[in-house]
């Protein structure tokens, strides 16, 4: 006759115990963690919301009290300021400017930055690490040290108060980040799919663009967006190599102010404009930039 033997599980294996205090927050953490990031997206959203209000008041009422009074009397609230901003004949062409800089110069880093990062990544050509880490050290080079010698540079090139001139400045100092970036997401791409690629007779262009490019989106998205939202919202390089014919929104609506901001009709709703661009940007890509920054944190 055999005899069946149990064998007694250990108190300590298994899941460990929780005490009362981590039952209580396992019931309401989460509840309590939406309401806390409502909270902060709110009081967050709240200068935004605030800046909208005073652009649809006058200068008067502005001076008067604050924008929150408009929430009460909602009388005060008019777009006479956006009319008058609009048919200014200032901020229209500054808004174009900023376009002609922010766009090619996204697109000239992302373009130059994918293909370079390929390049260091998985093709092997004599100095590449000592390359990479020159690129590297560039990260740490401050902006403000190359304004008075790109100046000097540019005075020479006739490239002084041109859109072209702010281009190259941008994507000058955009790309060791751009380059750095990528190479580290893709060098995550799997070598043997790279390999039976090249196996097929895929080229070194046609692996580039059929494989790493398509694996490589969520970065090559957030590099978009932070390099967009960086040339869109600068002010320190419009200020020394753009001119009037070529200034962009941030160094027009600088030229705008007054002593103690008493021209709120005019930097409120220029500044409120200045953001819808970029918040729609955001939106469009935010898929791909979810996915970008959930990707680099599981590498």
């Amino acid at each position: 006759m055999t005899t069946v033997t149990e064998t007694a599980t250990p108190p300590h294996a298994g899941a460990p115990r929780r005490g009362p205090a981590a039952r209580i927050v396992g019931r309401v953490g989460g509840g309590v963690l939406r309401v806390a990031l409502v909270i902060i997206a709110l009081f967050w959203l709240l200068p935004s919301f605030g800046l909208f209000i005073a652009s649809l008041r006058t200068q008067a009422d502005n001076s008067a009290t604050g924008w929150w009074t408009a929430l009460t009397k909602p009388a005060q609230l008019t777009v006479s300021a956006y009319q008058e901003l609009l048919s200014g004949g200032w901020f229209v062409p500054s808004f174009w400017n900023t376009i002609l800089i922010t766009v090619p110069a996204t697109l000239a880093v992302v373009i130059i930055g994918a293909l370079a990062a390929y390049a260091f990544a998985w093709i092997d050509f004599p100095g590449r690490d000592w390359l990479f880490l020159l690129v590297v050290g560039l990260l740490v080079v401050p902006i403000q040290m190359g304004l008075i010698p790109v100046a000097k540079l540019y005075g020479g090139l006739g490239l002084m108060g041109t859109i072209p001139g702010v281009v190259i400045f941008h994507v000058a100092f955009g790309l060791p980040f751009a380059v750095f970036m990528l190479r580290n997401f893709f060098v995550g791409v799997p070598r043997d799919l790279l390999e039976a690629a090249r196996m097929d007779g895929g080229s070194e262009w046609t692996i580039f663009r059929r494989v790493v490019l398509p694996l490589g989106m969520p970065a090559i998205a957030s590099l978009g967006i932070f390099q967009f939202l960086w040339v869109w919202n600068d002010l320190l390089v419009a200020l020394v190599f753009s001119d009037t014919d070529s200034q962009p929104m941030t160094k027009a609506l600088q030229g705008q102010m007054r002593q103690f901001g008493t021209n709120i009709d005019v930097i409120a709703p220029g500044a409120f404009l200045s953001l819808i661009v970029p918040l729609i940007v955001f939106l469009a890509f935010q898929r791909y930039y979810v996915q970008g920054v959930m990707a680099g944190s599981v590498k």
